[in-house]
């Protein structure tokens, strides 16, 4: 992904309106973001509401953002779950269930999709093994690193196209 500024995020929102774009939080560590290569989309919450979650990703050459809402409650700790993006497990509260308005009047009618994804936004890293996940997280594939790329960037497309539709 190629390094983004305030406003390629707040002009990129697709199913937000252009005020709650303005408002939103960005991501606190933005300046000091150094992995832009490792990321498939930019991905963070806001500490003021840990329900609301963003996530940016270039798409056609062109940036989509995604306003999100993840569901509240704890899981149990028992109970692994599958993260849709990036197929790494976690336990626990480790993986939402987030579900993002569709964009334009059917989003306004308020029509949602949902997707389970890593909690911690951090899908591109335990792809490409920059972060661990908990034992058991990341099975063995006979897929190479880049095809698991690949994978996660096809899971998102698809995501974000359904979005739009």
């Amino acid at each position: 992904m190629k390094p983004l500024t305030e406003h390629d995020i707040r002009t990129s929102f697709v199913n937000c309106s252009k005020g709650e774009a303005k408002r939103l939080p960005l991501p606190k560590n933005l300046a000091d973001l150094d992995h832009w290569d490792d990321l498939d989309f930019l991905g963070w919450f806001d500490l003021s509401a840990p329900d609301r979650r963003y996530l940016v990703v270039e798409r056609a050459d062109e940036l989509v953002g995604l306003s999100l809402r993840s569901a509240s409650g704890n899981r149990g700790f028992q109970r692994r779950s599958l993260c849709s993006l990036c197929l790494t497990t976690h336990p626990g509260s480790g993986v939402s269930l987030t579900t993002a308005p569709k964009a334009g009047p059917a989003g306004r009618g308020g029509n949602s999709l949902g997707l389970y994804i890593c909690a911690d936004l951090d899908c591109s890293l335990y792809v490409r093994g920059r972060k661990k996940a908990a034992p058991g997280g990341r099975m063995e594939e006979s897929l190479t690193v880049e095809q698991q790329i690949g994978r996660l960037r096809g899971n998102l497309d698809a995501f974000v196209e359904r979005v739009f539709h």
